[in-house]
């Protein structure tokens, strides 16, 4: 099979992170991103009686965070140098668009980076945060 036929990934549909507090992430994802709660729990695929997720949705972008809580999670806090999720990066408009999620985290009391441009292996602007279990979160524009 060449690569030409291979099959078409569309986009990202949604990124579901295991919290260890459901309730706090909830809102902090809510305030932040602005996002809907679909007014379900959703059981875990596979493991139906230990935990389960909530969903929260973006009608502007149509991404969804799957908030997940499992029953034996110890607490334990986010660290991408283990093996698992490194970060996740959303796409914006540009680095104009940038700037103004600075100065929302800011008004939000959030902690980030500053704007940080790279034009090598291309030109990108990136702005790093992170949600409350530590989980990296970047926003990325190309160009």
């Amino acid at each position: 099979m060449s690569i030409e036929n291979r099959p078409k990934i569309e986009g990202v549909h949604h990124f579901s992170p295991t919290v260890t507090d459901i309730d706090r992430s909830i809102e902090w994802y809510q305030r932040v991103f602005g996002l809907e709660r679909v007014p379900v729990k959703f059981p875990h695929y596979e493991d139906e009686n230990a935990g389960y997720a909530v969903l929260l949705t973006d009608p502007h972008s149509k991404i969804a965070i799957g908030l997940h809580h499992h029953d034996e999670n110890a607490g334990e806090r986010f660290d991408e140098r283990r093996t698992g999720l490194d970060h996740i990066a959303f796409s914006v408009a540009g680095r104009d668009e940038l700037t103004s999620w600075v100065n929302w985290l800011d008004e939000l009391g959030v902690d980030h980076s500053p704007i940080t441009d790279m034009t090598e292996p291309f030109r990108y602007s990136v702005l790093v945060f992170r949600d409350p279990d530590t989980i990296q979160l970047e926003l990325f524009a190309l160009g």
